[in-house]
């Protein structure tokens, strides 16, 4: 029994299946652990009231185990119902959690990474004076990247998911662009986005592709775009803003810190944030050349993690 469109290629899908059992119909849910807690409730109160109301009994699995939530009950209309707002639920919780994981393309090139520490070391001496402007701002150069976007993945089987639709993604259209060579692009010049250039809160440095051609651009745009469409991206903007950040006021705190360089940014960081004016930054340095680098990998990085290179440690890659 299907609801909703009936093409579930691209998991996940609004359809679900209702079974009829010897007891009455029953629907599975597969949701990842760490959001048990959110059907459950405090003390279980939301599990009561939803069992209560679509007059169904939910099953889930001890916290830390994966594995199905399963709704039962006499009419499938109350299991259909329930299903629903279990769907609802998960939904806006899920957007909620901080993003675990990212699309990027490696800019640390040895020969990037020297460019970038020169370009700290010039900044200092002849900015240090500069409101703001410190040696902590700067991003560790194993580190330098391009983020395509943000994912929230929350089990295994999540990580498979976006792994595999990876791999779909080059059979489809990534070799295509890229005509089986690596891309070459140019990492040169800096800029900011929407704050006061007295009050920056990050420095990004700009890249394009050596030939001039757009499709950096349109494989990202692509990519991400076919990653929404799964539902495992949530949606920043209409296009995929190429960008290398190279200063950042949260590694102010914590050298850690990865950008969600976007409207959804968490919770309370703001507050803390300490801007610099990045006005001499921008004059000296808006013509700053960071050297070349050869794309020819996207992974699906981890976010707060290293590999033995120091880049972040991958979980797949295409």
């Amino acid at each position: 029994f299907l609801l909703g469109p009936g093409d579930c290629a691209d998991e996940p899908c609004d359809a679900f299946v209702v079974e009829e059992t010897e007891k009455g119909f029953q629907c599975r849910v597969e949701v990842p652990s760490p959001l048990y807690k959110y059907v459950i409730g405090k003390k279980g109160e939301t599990k009561k009231k939803l069992e209560t109301e679509t007059r169904t009994s939910i099953s889930i699995p001890r916290p830390g185990v994966e594995g199905e939530i399963v709704i039962t009950g006499q009419h499938r209309s109350g299991v259909v119902s329930a299903r629903t707002r279990i769907d609802v639920l998960l939904d806006s919780f899920r957007k909620k959690q901080p993003f675990t994981h990212f699309l990027s393309f490696a800019l640390n090139q040895p020969a990037v990474q020297e460019k970038f520490l020169q370009f700290k070391e010039e900044v200092l001496e002849k900015c240090s004076k500069d409101p703001g402007v410190s040696g902590s701002l700067f991003q560790n150069p194993a580190k330098l990247h391009l983020t395509l976007g943000t994912l929230v993945l929350l089990n295994e089987q999540e990580i498979q998911r976006a792994c595999d639709l990876l791999q779909r993604c080059k059979e489809d259209f990534v070799d295509q662009i890229a005509g089986g060579k690596p891309l070459t692009v140019e990492v040169a010049g800096v800029e900011y986005m929407n704050d006061d250039p007295a009050m920056m809160d990050v420095l990004y440095a700009k890249v394009h592709m050596k030939d001039g051609s757009d499709r950096l651009q349109v494989m990202a745009d692509q990519l991400v775009e076919r990653f929404v469409a799964s539902g495992l991206m949530l949606k920043e903007w209409d296009r995929v803003k190429l960008h290398a950040t190279v200063m950042n006021t949260l590694f102010r705190k914590d050298p850690s810190a990865e950008e969600r360089d976007s409207a959804v940014t968490g919770k309370s960081s703001f507050k803390e944030r300490e801007s610099f004016n990045g006005r001499n930054i921008l004059k000296l340095f808006e013509n700053f050349h960071f050297g070349e680098v050869q794309l020819d990998s996207v992974r699906l990085s981890q976010r707060f993690s290293s590999d033995a290179s120091g880049y972040y440690a991958a979980s797949g890659r295409l």
